[in-house]
């Protein structure tokens, strides 16, 4: 039997957001169905940056996935709210009757992978169960500089289907990891999506760091130029901008200066920030 939310689902995973929102409206669906179809929908608008909305559409009598995709806008929206929107988290994980539920898991996992906590990520998603938790596990145990582990992951989701969305992606990542002669691979994943699918800034953004790996700047630039002309706030489009133009030795202040405004906690603002405040540092000692 077809599965009717594939559709739904893969543009969540490849980055059409707007996509999965505007076909979003699927008829004769099952409740269970129905409340994966609204989680998918939902994580789409925290995608595109919408979370109030997601917040106050979302009401307390809720089902558990959709309270676990509410509290994930909460912990996104400001830094107010990250205290508040994990002790939630922590009440629902600690609950019997629902703390094993497969997307409260996997929003744990996105949240604690923000905090870098990857060890309390870990614990919640280690156990998998659905492709999308076996790809969280493999992102975060590259983050975790543990491709050995990442790469258990994959085997088994390539076990179970060799084609899906998620084992691809989670190939191309352990693959830009590894680097070497693997970043081809890398690149062929995200070319074959690109022909495949609608182009989106998570393809495009895919192809430009396998071409920055692999020297390619000038083609790199052109990629992310046309994510960027998709979504201008994108933070990963911006960051990847930011490298590439200091390569190309283009100007990316003004990159970076748009990061720092739609992004302020991303790594990159942090480096620079810190990289600002030891060159101050050392200014004032010699002066």
């Amino acid at each position: 039997m077809a599965d009717p939310l594939f559709g739904l689902r893969n543009n969540l995973y490849i980055g059409a957001y707007q996509a999965a929102i505007n076909n979003s409206d699927i008829p004769n669906l099952s409740q269970d169905d129905a409340v994966e179809r609204d989680t998918l929908v939902y994580r789409s608008y925290i995608a595109l940056g919408s979370y109030q909305l997601v917040i106050s559409e979302i009401d307390a009598s809720a089902a558990t996935p959709l309270q676990a995709v509410k509290l994930l806008a909460l912990y996104l929206s400001t830094p107010d709210n990250k205290e508040t929107a994990i002790a939630s988290l922590h009440e629902l994980l600690g609950d019997p009757a629902i703390g094993s539920n497969p997307i409260l898991r996997l929003i744990a996992g996105i949240v604690f992978m923000h905090e870098q906590d990857y060890n309390e990520a870990l614990k919640h998603t280690n156990a998998g169960g659905t492709m999308e938790l076996h790809a969280l596990n493999v992102q975060i145990l590259i983050k975790m500089h543990r491709s050995d582990y990442a790469e258990k992951q994959l085997r088994i989701m390539q076990q179970v289907d060799e084609d899906h969305t998620q084992t691809q992606l989670a190939n191309a990542w352990l693959n830009l990891a590894v680097g070497g002669s693997k970043i081809q691979e890398a690149y062929l994943i995200f070319q074959d999506f690109s022909e495949k699918y609608q182009m989106t800034s998570l393809i495009l953004n895919g192809k430009a760091v396998c071409c920055m790996h692999m020297g390619n700047f000038d083609e790199a630039e052109t990629l992310l130029l046309e994510a960027l002309n998709k979504d201008a706030k994108d933070p990963e489009t911006l960051a990847n901008l930011v490298v590439c133009s200091l390569h190309l030795v283009k100007p990316s202040t003004r990159y970076l200066n748009q990061l720092k405004l739609s992004n302020p906690d991303h790594t990159l603002v942090k480096h620079a920030s810190s990289a600002e405040e030891s060159f101050d540092r050392a200014v004032q000692t010699v002066a």
